[in-house]
């Protein structure tokens, strides 16, 4: 079984996603399913928000839900930011929707506890994958019917990553030559390395709707058909 995070090429029964867009993030917005992202990775706090039901520390993360919030945390200690507590003067978490789960109070109080290990926000074990930082829009044809489907993709995701996405749309994608302008497509590569190259930026700069430009991979049936 492929390690954490490893694509498992064509062999998607182990197949682990490595890359999720801030839309995908934002679409898990609720207590009873909650991601969040920060510097760099997507979280599934779910479990967390399971076993603190009901907790007013809970409260804060529950309306972030779906959100970035990167900007909780310092990234060279990778915790939360802290700051010099004017009534204490000793160097406390900084807190700007009110303290949260495993956030210690700014003093002694009887009813807080320790004894849940490391905090929430240390652990690696709600880790699901990474924020893709760039996103990009293609179109997918597939030939054989003429269908179309315009996808939001991570700009470091493999082709086979790509593939994975459109499975729903046709669960025989792995059953096609992938074309883009007549040559085939090398699946373990990116969009830029099979010389899709991103030009927002100079669709940007020339005021052009890039939109309107949206690169357009072509899908030929082969005779293997095979269902994923």
């Amino acid at each position: 079984m492929p390690r954490r995070g490893l694509v498992a090429g064509p062999d998607f029964e182990f197949f682990q996603r490595r890359y999720f867009t801030p839309a995908e993030v934002a679409q898990h917005n609720r207590p009873e399913d909650l991601w969040v992202s920060y510097l760099g990775y997507v979280y599934d706090l779910t479990p967390l928000a399971q076993k603190y039901k009901g907790d007013l520390l809970l409260k804060p993360i529950v309306e972030v839900a779906g959100q970035d919030i990167s900007h909780w945390f310092d990234p060279k200690t990778k915790d939360i930011r802290k700051h010099i507590d004017p009534l204490t003067g000793t160097l406390r978490y900084r807190t700007p929707r009110g303290r949260f789960l495993h956030v210690p109070p700014q003093l002694p109080r009887s009813d807080w506890a320790n004894d849940f290990g490391k905090p929430w926000w240390q652990g690696s074990h709600y880790e699901v994958g990474r924020l893709s930082a760039k996103t990009r829009h293609i179109r997918i044809i597939n030939t054989l019917t003429s269908q179309e489907q315009t996808l939001e993709v991570g700009a470091l995701e493999s082709m086979w990553e790509i593939l994975h996405r459109y499975l729903p749309y046709n669960a025989h994608a792995a059953s096609y030559t992938w074309k883009y302008e007549g040559k085939n497509l090398k699946m373990d590569s990116t969009l830029e390395e099979n010389g899709i190259w991103d030009e927002d930026e100079e669709f940007d700069w020339l005021n052009m709707d890039s939109t309107l430009y949206t690169p357009a991979l072509l899908l030929y049936f082969n005779d293997d058909l095979t269902e994923l």
